[in-house]
């Protein structure tokens, strides 16, 4: 459960930064790219660039370990007690069944517990960027508590809006979230940032979040 429920938080705001489908074409490529140099706004990286840019074990030292990624969830999920999620409708709340073309992401756990840390990249236009994310983490921190069930388990979440670093990008956003299940609790700590048509998402154990944060935007904002 402890998994699952993080893999929820983090679908819901996977959903709302899908973006339309791109073309594989390499004439449209190069247009896109020319249109952005002409207008003097950065093209979208492709995922496969975004790829590059994620974290990965010799970044993040000893003691961690990829973790495998699950397979796709299709279990029935529903939101109460916070109409503005809700709305979002029960497929946002995983993200099952959406798809993004200028993404990538990376989880590992540390030290054989369960503490993990996962990183989501995202590249697209800076406006739909920002919609998309503030749109979630506004709905999410505007409910203090709620509950999500999927798949006929229901997990309490209690949200906590939190100071994000404004020195690392554009637009900042953070929050801190409990979920509860079973008399079993988990605390994640989700931070967003913005910088120009790049969106890193880190989310995981507190401590791993705040250790990590500065290292993910280095990398991913990069231009060797």
């Amino acid at each position: 459960m402890r998994v699952r429920v993080a893999t929820t938080a983090l679908g819901i705001t996977a959903a709302l930064l899908a973006l339309p489908a791109c073309s594989t074409d390499t004439t449209a490529a190069k247009h896109q790219t020319a249109s952005s140099a002409r207008t003097g706004k950065p093209a979208a990286l492709s995922s496969a660039a975004l790829e590059s840019r994620l974290l990965d074990r010799s970044d993040l030292g000893s003691g961690y370990l990829p973790k495998p990624e699950r397979p796709a969830q299709h279990d029935d999920v529903t939101v109460t007690g916070c109409p503005a999620l809700s709305g979002l409708g029960g497929d946002a709340a995983t993200g099952g069944t959406f798809t993004f073309p200028h993404k990538a992401k990376t989880a590992f756990t540390y030290g054989g517990s369960s503490s993990e840390i996962s990183e989501e990249l995202y590249s697209g236009s800076a406006s739909k960027l920002s919609d998309g994310i503030g749109r979630i983490f506004d709905a999410m921190t505007g409910c203090p508590t709620y509950q999500v069930v999927s798949g006929g388990a229901p997990i309490d979440v209690a949200s906590q809006k939190l100071p994000a670093p404004r020195e690392l990008g554009d637009e900042q956003w953070s929050q801190l979230l409990t979920f509860s299940s079973g008399g079993r609790s988990t605390v994640v700590k989700q931070t967003a940032i913005r910088r120009g048509s790049l969106l890193l998402i880190v989310a995981g154990s507190p401590t791993l979040v705040d250790l990590h944060l500065d290292k993910a935007i280095a990398k991913a904002t990069a231009t060797g």
